[in-house]
């Protein structure tokens, strides 16, 4: 059977196959969660493959996000805007699996050598690197919106409003939401 039998929207195998590895590497990059690497999807599926455009990459991730369940959906959506059905199984094999054996294998290994320095430091060490990762992410779903500046005003005002308040930030969202629904975003 051929790639256009399963709906791989001009995706070949081989194709499938690089977005099943290049998933399955930013499994191991997600510390914190796979919305952490989201800023690398967005590049290699949009910036480098172009397989969905900038618009289709924040709808998934906004989707997902407003679904309820677990936050990894978004990763589903994506590898089905790019592929179909076989899209979304690799995506979500190749960010689930590798992930998944190595917290396995490291959950097994720390709890037996919790105590230890190394252990200790490389934990206390992944704070910085999901901050990073989650400012990044931040930065390519804004990126859509530098040409609206009332939508790039609602960045600064979310993060003064997390920072200094403890309402929920459904708040926030619903500001955005009507921003966008009167042409703002």
């Amino acid at each position: 059977m051929n790639a256009a039998f399963f709906g791989l929207h001009g995706l070949g195998w081989a194709d499938l196959l690089q977005l099943t590895g290049h998933f399955a590497l930013l499994s191991l990059l997600a510390v914190g969660g796979a919305i952490t690497s989201a800023s690398d999807m967005q590049r290699y599926l949009v910036v480098e493959r172009g397989w969905i455009d900038p618009l289709q990459f924040n709808a998934s991730i906004a989707i997902a996000q407003a679904a309820p369940g677990p936050n990894i959906l978004f990763v589903a959506l994506l590898g089905w805007s790019v592929a179909g059905p076989l899209g979304m199984l690799a995506t979500m094999l190749g960010i689930m699996v590798p992930s998944s054996a190595l917290t396995f294998v490291v959950g097994r290994l720390r709890h037996a050598r919790q105590d230890a320095l190394p252990v200790r430091a490389f934990s206390v060490g992944l704070a910085p690197l999901t901050i990073g990762l989650l400012i990044a992410t931040g930065w390519v779903l804004t990126l859509p919106s530098l040409d609206h500046p009332l939508a790039l005003l609602l960045v600064p005002a979310t993060i003064v409003f997390m920072l200094k308040t403890s309402r929920s930030p459904l708040w926030m969202i619903a500001i955005g939401a009507v921003v966008g629904a009167l042409g703002g975003a």
